[in-house]
C-alpha cells in the first residue's frame, strides 16, 4: 500500500516537476521579507476581555480598543498594498531610533509603551474613582541605546545594581553619572532573559552634558483595593489605548454604568494629569469601530478628530464621533448620551 502511494507521488512529481518548481520559487519570492510594515485595516477589542476589577458588576454596554491591523512586509503584502488603495506602506526605519536597532528592540519598546499606558490608566482611574492605590515596587528598563560601542547594555535589560549597590531609585543612576568624568566606566548588574549579567556603560559628552547614551523607563507595580487584573496578549503593544483603558477600569470601579448600554469604541493616549494625546491610524480605527457597529467613537481633539470627520464624510459612516482632550471631557460626553 505504501509503495503504491509512493509510486503515484513519484510519478506526479516526474510529470509536473516544472510546474512544481515554478510554484515553489514563486512562493519563496512572494514570502521574501522586505523592510516595511503594511497597514491593512482596523479592528476592535472589548476591553472587558482584558480587565477584571474584583467585585465589579456586569455593565450593559462596553468599551473597546480600536487598533490597526499590521502585516509584516513581504513581496506579496507590498504588491497588494500597491494595488489596494486602503492599504498603506511604512518603512521599518521609521520605527527605529537608531540604524542598528533590531525588530526585537522595537517590539520590546512597544511592550513598554503599553505597560506605561496601563500603569497611567490604573493610577488615574483609581484616583478618579476615589479608590485606594499604592506603589508596591519599581522596575527600571533600558528602552533605548544610543551607541552600542560604549556600553554592553541592551534594550530590554532591567537595571538592578549600580557599582554593586542595589538600585532603588532612577535618580541614583543619574546622580552617579553626574559625578563621573568623561570616559569613566560605570559597572552595572542587569536582569537579561531572567539571568543576572554584569555590564558596563561609558560616560560621554552629549552637547555639554554627561550621559551614558541610554534611555531608562520606570515600570511600577501597584497594590490596589479592590484588586485589579490585566491580561494583555504578548503581541499587543503601544500607548494608544490609554484613554479607553482608563474609562473601562473607572467604569468597573463605580456603581454607575457610564456606557449607558452603548457600544463605545475609542483611541488616544492618556497622561497622569488626564490629558488625551493624539495617535496614528485614525482612519483604520474609525473603520474598525464602524465595522463593529459602535454607537460612539471617541477620538483625541485636534488633527485626529478632523481626520475622523473627514473619513466619516467621505465614506458616509453612520456613527457618532466626539473629540475629547481630557479624561473629564470623555466623562462629560458619556454623561450626555
Amino acid at each position: 500500500m505504501i509503495n503504491k502511494v509512493y509510486e503515484k507521488i513519484k510519478k506526479y512529481i516526474q510529470e509536473n516537476w516544472k510546474y512544481l518548481l515554478v510554484l515553489i520559487i514563486g512562493t519563496i519570492v512572494l514570502l521574501y521579507p522586505l523592510p516595511y510594515y503594511i497597514y491593512s485595516g482596523g479592528g476592535t477589542i472589548p476591553i472587558e476581555d482584558r480587565v477584571q476589577v474584583e467585585g465589579s458588576s456586569k455593565k450593559e454596554g462596553q468599551f473597546s480598543f480600536a487598533y490597526v491591523k499590521e502585516l509584516k512586509g513581504t513581496v506579496a503584502s507590498f504588491l497588494l498594498a500597491k494595488i489596494i488603495p486602503s492599504w498603506d506602506i511604512e518603512k521599518q526605519d521609521d520605527y527605529k531610533l537608531s540604524e542598528d536597532e533590531s525588530e526585537k528592540d522595537i517590539s520590546f519598546r512597544n511592550y513598554i509603551y503599553l505597560e506605561n499606558a496601563n500603569q497611567t490608566a490604573i493610577m488615574l482611574a483609581y484616583q478618579k474613582a476615589d479608590k485606594e492605590i499604592e506603589i508596591k515596587d519599581e522596575h527600571y528598563y533600558v528602552l533605548y541605546v544610543e551607541n552600542k560601542d560604549t556600553t554592553t547594555l541592551q534594550v530590554g535589560d532591567e537595571l538592578i545594581k549600580i557599582e554593586g549597590k542595589e538600585l532603588t531609585n532612577i535618580s541614583e543612576y543619574t546622580s552617579l553619572v553626574a559625578q563621573k568624568e568623561i570616559g569613566d566606566t560605570i559597572h552595572l548588574t542587569v536582569l537579561r532573559n531572567n539571568e543576572e549579567k554584569e555590564v558596563v556603560a561609558q560616560v560621554n559628552d552629549y552637547d555639554g552634558e554627561k550621559l551614558t547614551g541610554i534611555s531608562i523607563t520606570t515600570i511600577y507595580e501597584y497594590e490596589t483595593d479592590p484588586d485589579l487584573t490585566l491580561s494583555f496578549k504578548s503581541s499587543e503593544g503601544g500607548p494608544s489605548g490609554g484613554l479607553m483603558l482608563t474609562l473601562e477600569i473607572y467604569n468597573q470601579l463605580i456603581d454607575e454604568d457610564i456606557t449607558k448600554g452603548k457600544n463605545i469604541v475609542g483611541t488616544g493616549t492618556i497622561d497622569s494629569e488626564g490629558n488625551v494625546g493624539s495617535i496614528g491610524g485614525v482612519k483604520y480605527k474609525l473603520k474598525g469601530a464602524v465595522d463593529s457597529n459602535a454607537d460612539l467613537f471617541l477620538v483625541p481633539a485636534g488633527e485626529n478628530y478632523e481626520e475622523a470627520i473627514k473619513e466619516q464624510k467621505e465614506h458616509h459612516y453612520d456613527i457618532q464621533i466626539e473629540a475629547v482632550a481630557t479624561f473629564d471631557e470623555a466623562l462629560e460626553v458619556l454623561a450626555s448620551l
